[in-house]
């Protein structure tokens, strides 16, 4: 009899700790920043920017498209043909184009601006995922307002 009153009080005080843990709430613990991502299934640049962002603490799901679903999927995202890139992410209202640094999508996502989102047109050498930081060409993170006027939204100077 006592070994199954030891059971019966295990069970109850590991019941116990178990709601406590699930039901305390947690602090300082950010759950990750849902971005899904448009991609052609054969870009490794598209990859290696996701794996910046997932280190970031986004968490990425992907769509692989063929290349005219892609284009009409960035045209029908509001992405002006100047400001094309690669890939194309949504995330929280917002789109973003190319390889747009993971501190400036924080900060679109902080600020909130009227606007369609953030692009990197092109492929510059050294932005998130485009090869080394430390050797990276001059680039601009621009604004892309509803009416399909951009504005400058950050600078990267060449390393």
């Amino acid at each position: 009899m006592n070994a199954i009153l030891l059971s019966r009080r295990a069970a109850l005080i590991g019941l116990i700790a178990t709601l406590g843990a699930v039901l305390r709430p947690q602090t300082g613990v950010a759950s990750p920043t849902a971005i899904r991502v448009a991609k052609d299934p054969n870009c490794g640049c598209c990859d290696a920017w996701i794996d910046i962002l997932e280190a970031d603490g986004f968490a990425a799901t992907v769509d692989l498209l063929d290349y005219d679903a892609l284009q009409a999927h960035k045209a029908a995202s509001g992405i002006p043909a100047a400001m094309v890139s690669c890939h194309t992410a949504q995330i929280d209202g917002y789109v973003i184009e190319g390889h747009v640094p993971p501190a400036d999508i924080r900060r679109l996502l902080a600020e909130r601006p009227d606007a369609i989102g953030l692009s990197v047109p092109g492929m510059p050498y050294g932005s998130p995922g485009m090869g080394p930081e430390s050797a990276r060409e001059a680039y601009v993170v621009h604004l892309i307002r509803r009416d399909g006027t951009t504005e400058v939204f950050a600078t990267y100077d060449a390393a």
